[in-house]
């Protein structure tokens, strides 16, 4: 009984920690995931020099995006990230140089918790990603 006591206890205290982990890697994962999708788009429109654009889906970040060519052609589909909050442009459409149209930007990343957990993917006007562990300002 007193094992399974002292058992209880200290997963009460190490649960908040873990939800917190989760938190962190869940930012951390879908960071990287939008950012390789902003390298595949960049890639894509210089190899096939032509715009490709990332858009996401109903307007949303958080429940994935599409990249796609001029033509309507599918270059990839990413699905819903769970427990992060990205918010960013309307959409992201690179020329056949590999450059952003629109100019600069940047997409949020966010999950709340005790502690909250941000990235910040920005676009430079050459069209780089480039990703931080901080908030978009």
């Amino acid at each position: 009984m007193v094992t399974l006591a002292v058992l209880v206890i200290l997963l009460g205290l190490a649960t908040p920690s873990f939800r917190e982990i989760i938190l962190a890697q869940g930012v951390k994962t879908a960071s990287f995931d939008v950012f390789a999708g902003l390298i595949l788009a960049r890639s894509e429109a210089v190899t096939r020099n032509t715009t490709v654009t990332v858009t996401p889906s109903g307007g949303n970040w958080s429940d994935g995006w599409t990249i796609s060519d001029a033509s309507g052609e599918v270059v990839r589909r990413q699905d819903r990230m769970p427990l992060v909050i990205i918010s960013g442009p309307g959409s992201v459409t690179y020329n056949g140089a590999g450059r952003v149209t629109t100019g600069g930007t940047s997409i949020s990343l966010m999950a709340n918790g005790p502690v909250p957990h941000a990235r910040c993917i920005r676009i430079d006007l050459s069209g780089r990603p480039v990703q931080k562990q901080e908030t978009c300002s």
